[in-house]
C-alpha cells in the first residue's frame, strides 16, 4: 500500500499542515489564513475546509503516516468537525501509522522517543546532508521531511527480520514458487500454450517437441516455473534433470517422473489425480452402461478432492478395497479394449491403483519404489499385495513401457507436459555415451508416449551441438516448436525487481540509490541482475559491503597470499603448542596417557594447507554461497519421497571423479566377475593402490545376490580397498544371510560396509549438485577453483577422502 507522511501544527484547529510523498519529496504544504495564525506573509494560506479537503484528496487510499499519531488525530478530528466534515465518516476510511509507536518496537529502552531524539540517536539527515536542527523544528514540512527519514530507518531495520528477496533467484525445478512477472516472455508463453492445445485437439494425440534456447540466466526454467502454476491443475506436469549413467537413461526419466507424479497439487498428487481422471473418463464415455457403483465412487472421488482422505473408506478396510479394486478393473478393461496388455502394462496400472488406494506414507512409500522396478522383500510385497518383480527384469524396457502407460492414460485426462532441463554437462567429452543414449531414449519416447509435450531446456551452443550430434529424425521432433529467449530490457528487469519486493513495505526506490539502480539494471541477464540486487539489498539493510567485482575469486595479490599462509602457518603454531602441553600434562599425571588424539591432530596439520588460489571471505565466494543455500535447500527435502537407485548414486559417483580429475590424477576403471552382477561401482586407480567404491541400494534376493559377489571380489583382491554405500532411508536388511553377508564385508581386512545418513547424502548430493551447475553455468565459478575449495576445506576433506577409507588426497 502507497503512503504518504503528513505533519500538522495547530491545537485544537490545524493551522499548518505539509505532506511527504513515499519517494520523500514534499507534495503539499498549506497554512490556514486568517492574521491571527501569524501567517501573513507566507504563500498557500487557505481556508480551513480546504486544506482539509485537499488533504483529503491526496491521502485517499494512501496510508497516512504520522510522528506520534494520537496528537495529528486529534487537530484533524478538531477541524473537521468546525468546518462541518462528518470525522464519524472520514475515520473509518484513513489509514494511520505512528512512527513513534513503530520506533519503541524497532528501538527498545530509548531516553526517549521524540523526534528530535529519535533523529538525532539515528544520525539522520535530510536530502541536503544536514542534521536535525531544533530551531528548525515545530515547521509542518522540516518535521514531515524528517519523519521521512525516520519512517525509512524504521522500514530498513525491519526488513533485517526478514530474508532477502533477491538471494533466491535460482529456479531449480518448476515446481518451486518464485514471483513471477508474467508480462516477461508472454509471447513464448503463449507457443507453448498453443502446443498443449494442439495436442489436445489432435485426434491422435502425437506427441510433440519444443526446444527452449537461452543464454544461462535468461529464465528457462523460470518459465517452466509459470506454465507449472498455469496448467498443473489440468496436466501432469513431469520434470527430468540431466540423466548420468549411459547404461539407464529411460531408468533414470522414468524416477524422475515417478517423482513428480507424487508432487502434491492442492489435497492430492498428480498420480491421484491422473488415476481418478482417467476413471472418470471411462466412465463417461458414451458406449459404457454407468452402474450405481461407478456413481458411489464418482462422488467419493468428489469428496476425495475435497480433503475426505477417508471419502473411499479408511485404509484396509473391504469397502476401500472393493472400490479399488473396481476402479482397477474398470481402467484395465478400457486399456484392453484400446491397447496390447504388453509386459509390464496392466501390472504398471495395478501399481499405480494401489499407490493411490493408501493413504499412510509408509504403504505409498513402499508402492512407489515397487513402481520403480525396484524388489522388494516379501514382507514389504506381502503388505501393499503386489507381485515381487524378478531379477531379471529389464529396468530400460520397463521404463519405456511405464512412460507409455503413463502417455496413454493421459489421453483420458490432458496431455503430459515433459521436461528435460540442466542438460549442458551432456556437451562434455566424458559424457558423450550419455548425449548418445538420450538422443535415442527421446526418440523412443516420441514413437511409445503420446499426448505428451516434450520440453528440452538448452543454451544456444548446446543447442547446435545436439543438431550435428543426433540425426534428423530427433531434431525434427524435438523442434517442432522452437523458442528463443531474448536478453530482458532495464524496464522489464525493473519490473521483476518491482514484483520480488512485492513482499516488503517498502518500494525500489526507497530502498536503492539512483546509482544502486543504475549498476543493478546494466547487469544481464535477469540472474546477474537478480544477484547484483542481492548485494545491494545487503549493503543497503545489513551494511555489508559489496564484493569487489574487480576480483575475481581466484586471483589474490601478493599481499594477500602472503596474509593467508602466515594465519595458516599461526593455526599450525597454535595446534603444535596445544598438542605439546597436552603431550607434557599427560606424561605428568597419567603413564597411560591417549596419545592417538593427539597425533591425529598433528597429522591433520599436513592435511588442511590453504590453497593459493582461494579466497577465504565468505562475502566474496560464491562456492560457499551457493553451498550454503544449495545445503539448507537439500536438508529440508531429505525427507521427501525420492527413488534412490544404484545406477543414479553411482551417475552422480563418476561425475565427482571426472571432475576430480582436474586437480588429481588417477584413472577410472570397474571390476568384472564373470558372468556374476556385481553392485553399481567404480575402481579409482592410483598407481598401485585400487579404490572400490559400490552402492547396493536394491532390496530382496537382489541384494543377497549381489553383495555375496562383492564379498567374494573382496576376497579376491586382497590389495584393493572395497567400499560398500546403502542409503539409511533403504528398507533395513533384515533377512539372516542378507546380515550374515554384511557382517563378512565388515570384518574383512579390506572393506567397509557403509550407511549413507543424512549428513552423507547431503554432502553427496551437494558436491554432484555443485558440480552440475558449474556445467549448466547456474554458478559462474571455473571448476578447478570449486574443487580446490572442496578438497582443502577441512569438512569435505574428511568426508570425501576418510569416510571413503582413504588415507591420503588422490593424487
Amino acid at each position: 500500500m502507497d503512503f504518504v507522511i503528513l505533519d500538522t501544527e495547530g491545537k485544537p484547529y490545524l493551522t499548518e499542515l505539509a505532506i511527504v510523498d513515499s519517494q520523500g519529496v514534499v507534495i503539499y504544504e498549506g497554512f490556514c489564513d486568517g492574521s491571527y495564525h501569524g501567517f501573513q506573509n507566507v504563500l498557500n494560506t487557505k481556508s480551513l475546509k480546504t486544506l482539509l479537503t485537499e488533504f483529503l484528496t491526496i491521502v485517499e487510499d494512501k496510508k497516512i503516516i504520522c510522528h506520534y499519531a494520537e496528537h495529528d488525530i486529534e487537530i484533524l478530528k478538531h477541524s473537521c468537525q468546525q468546518v462541518g466534515l462528518s470525522w464519524q465518516n472520514l475515520q473509518h476510511k484513513l489509514k494511520f501509522d505512528c512512527t513513534w509507536i513503530l520506533a519503541k518496537d524497532c528501538f527498545p529502552n530509548l531516553e526517549s522517543y521524540s523526534l528530535e531524539y529519535l533523529c538525532k540517536y539515528l544520525n539522520l539527515k535530510d536530502h541536503n546532508h544536514l542534521y536535525f536542527n531544533p530551531d528548525m523544528a515545530h515547521s509542518a514540512r522540516y518535521d514531515a521531511i524528517f519523519t521521512y527519514h525516520l519512517y525509512q530507518r524504521i522500514m530498513l531495520e525491519n526488513l533485517k527480520k526478514q530474508p532477502n528477496p533477491f538471494s533466491s533467484s535460482r529456479v531449480d525445478t518448476p515446481f518451486q514458487n518464485h514471483p513471477d512477472y508474467p508480462d516477461t516472455y508472454h509471447q513464448q508463453f503463449q507457443i507453448l500454450q498453443t502446443a498443449l492445445n494442439n495436442i489436445k485437439l489432435d485426434p491422435n494425440h502425437q506427441s510433440k517437441g519444443v526446444v527452449v534456447i537461452g543464454e544461462p540466466g535468461t529464465g528457462k526454467t523460470h518459465l517452466m516455473m509459470r506454465l507449472t502454476h498455469e496448467r498443473l491443475t489440468s496436466n501432469r506436469l513431469l520434470f527430468i534433470r540431466q540423466p548420468n549413467n549411459f547404461q539407464s537413461i529411460l531408468y533414470h526419466i522414468y524416477s524422475r517422473i515417478l517423482e513428480s507424479l507424487v508432487e502434491k497439487v492442492g489435497n492430492l498428487n498428480q498420480l491421484d489425480s491422473l488415476m481418478i481422471n482417467t476413471f472418470r473418463k471411462i466412465v463417461s464415455l458414451s458406449d459404457r452402461e454407468v452402474k450405481q457403483k461407478d456413481i458411489d465412487i464418482l462422488k467419493a472421488l468428489y469428496d476425495l478432492e475435497d480433503h475426505d482422505i477417508n471419502a473411499l473408506g479408511k485404509d484396509n478396510t473391504q469397502r476401500k478395497r472393493e472400490y479399488w479394486q473396481y476402479i482397477e478393473k474398470t481402467i484395465n478393461e478400457w486399456w484392453m479394449n484400446n491397447y496390447a496388455a504388453g509386459s509390464f502394462a496392466l501390472s504398471i496400472i495395478k501399481g499405480m491403483v494401489k499407490y493411490c488406494s493408501y493413504t499412510d506414507y509408509n504403504y505409498r512409500n513402499i508402492s512407489t519404489r515397487w513402481l520403480a522396478g525396484n524388489m522388494l522383500t516379501d514382507e514389504e510385497a506381502e503388505k501393499v499385495d503386489l507381485p515381487n518383480w524378478g531379477e531379471e527384469i529389464s529396468k530400460e524396457a520397463f521404463s519405456l513401457e511405464a512412460i507409455s502407460v503413463l502417455g496413454k492414460l493421459s489421453t483420458l485426462d490432458e496431455p503430459l507436459i515433459i521436461i528435460f532441463d540442466q542438460l549442458e554437462g551432456l556437451g562434455l567429452p566424458h559424457n558423450q555415451d550419455i548425449l548418445w543414449n538420450f538422443g535415442e531414449a527421446i526418440k523412443e519416447i516420441f514413437t511409445h508416449v503420446p499426448n505428451s509435450l516434450i520440453i528440452l531446456n538448452l543454451f544456444p551452443d548446446r543447442w547446435e551441438k545436439l543438431q550435428t550430434t543426433f540425426d534428423q529424425s530427433i531434431i525434427g521432433r524435438i523442434s517442432q516448436y522452437q523458442i528463443a529467449l531474448r536478453q530482458l530490457t532495464e524496464g522489464e528487469i525493473k519490473a521483476i525487481l518491482k514484483v520480488k519486493m512485492q513482499t516488503l513495505d517498502i518500494s525500489l526506490e526507497q530502498l536503492f540509490t539512483s546509482e544502486d539502480l543504475e549498476d543493478i539494471l546494466s547487469k544481464t541477464p535477469i540472474r546477474a541482475a537478480l544477484n547484483r540486487a542481492a548485494k545491494y539489498y545487503d549493503l543497503r539493510v545489513n551494511n555489508i559491503p559489496l564484493p569487489d567485482e574487480r576480483k575475481a575469486i581466484r586471483e589474490l595479490d601478493q599481499n594477500e597470499k602472503i596474509e593467508q599462509q602466515l594465519k595458516f602457518l599461526q593455526q599450525q603454531q597454535n595446534t603444535i603448542i596445544e598438542v605439546l602441553n597436552q603431550l607434557i600434562q599427560g606424561t605428568q599425571l597419567s603413564k597411560t596417557a591417549d596419545f592417538s588424539t593427539l597425533q591425529d591432530k598433528l597429522s591433520n596439520l599436513a592435511k588442511y594447507s590453504p590453497s593459493e588460489n582461494v579466497n577465504s571471505s565468505s562475502s566474496e565466494n560464491p562456492v560457499i554461497e551457493y553451498l550454503k543455500q544449495r545445503r539448507t535447500e537439500l536438508e529440508n527435502k531429505y525427507h521427501n519421497a525420492i527413488i534412490i537407485s544404484d545406477s543414479d548414486d553411482m551417475g552422480k559417483l563418476r561425475n565427482i571423479a571426472e571432475a576430480l580429475t582436474h586437480i588429481q590424477s588417477f584413472k577410472l576403471t570397474q571390476y568384472r566377475f564373470g558372468k556374476k552382477v556385481l553392485p553399481e561401482h567404480i575402481v579409482i586407480e592410483r598407481g598401485t593402490k585400487y579404490h572400490v567404491m559400490a552402492f547396493l541400494e536394491v532390496s530382496g534376493t537382489s541384494f543377497t545376490t549381489r553383495i555375496s559377489n562383492f564379498n567374494q571380489l573382496v576376497i579376491n583382491n586382497p590389495n584393493s580397498q572395497f567400499i560398500l554405500i546403502r542409503d539409511e532411508r533403504q528398507e533395513e536388511i533384515t533377512g539372516k544371510v542378507g546380515r550374515e553377508r554384511i557382517k563378512q564385508l565388515e570384518n574383512s581386512t579390506n572393506g567397509k560396509f557403509i550407511l549413507f545418513n543424512r549428513q552423507d547424502r547431503i554432502l553427496f548430493d551437494l558436491i554432484y549438485d555443485l558440480i552440475v551447475s558449474i556445467y549448466n553455468k547456474d554458478l559462474d565459478v571455473d571448476l578447478e577453483t570449486a574443487l580446490t575449495f572442496i578438497t582443502t576445506h577441512q569438512e569435505w576433506y574428511h568426508w570425501i577422502f576418510n569416510k571413503f577409507g582413504f588415507t591420503e588426497p588422490l593424487s
